[in-house]
């Protein structure tokens, strides 16, 4: 593989982790918001199994001590293409170049651990919706065939 290519790849990678972390961050915002507003796509059994999955993996990922398979990947590919990568969590390099935060690791663990348990306490509260007959997979009635 070319260096010009593993470094395209590197970028690639790079931004569908900030695409994940955007659909973590604002998901778990649209919850907070949309479920004490009776929102439905905020009940939407498939998005929901997904973002808690999602958290809890991030979580379990910084109490195993491990760095999310992205970040390792795109620092794989960054170092074949001769570029320079970094060496802690996705999030915690960028919150430390976007806002200029710094913490040590257990910081972040904690920080995972109280969001994907967020999570879950919204999953408790404001439960996804179980498709049932005439119900759409959103929980929205079908309209009906004539």
């Amino acid at each position: 593989m070319s260096a010009g290519f593993a470094a395209l790849l590197a970028d690639a990678v790079l931004a569908a982790h900030a695409a994940i972390v955007a659909f973590v961050v604002v998901g778990a915002l649209g919850i907070l918001a949309g479920g004490p507003l009776g929102w439905r796509w905020v009940r939407h059994r498939g998005f929901r199994i997904v973002h808690l999955a999602l958290m809890v993996g991030i979580a379990a990922q910084a109490w195993l001590g491990r760095l999310c398979p992205l970040t390792v990947w795109e620092q794989a590919l960054r170092s074949h293409a001769g570029q320079v990568s970094y060496g802690e969590s996705f999030v915690q390099h960028w919150l430390s170049r976007l806002i200029f935060f710094e913490a040590q690791w257990w910081v972040f663990v904690a920080a995972y651990s109280a969001f994907a348990l967020l999570l879950a306490g919204c999953w408790w509260r404001w439960p996804p919706r179980r498709p049932g007959p005439g119900m759409d997979p959103a929980g929205r009635p079908q309209a009906k065939k004539p």
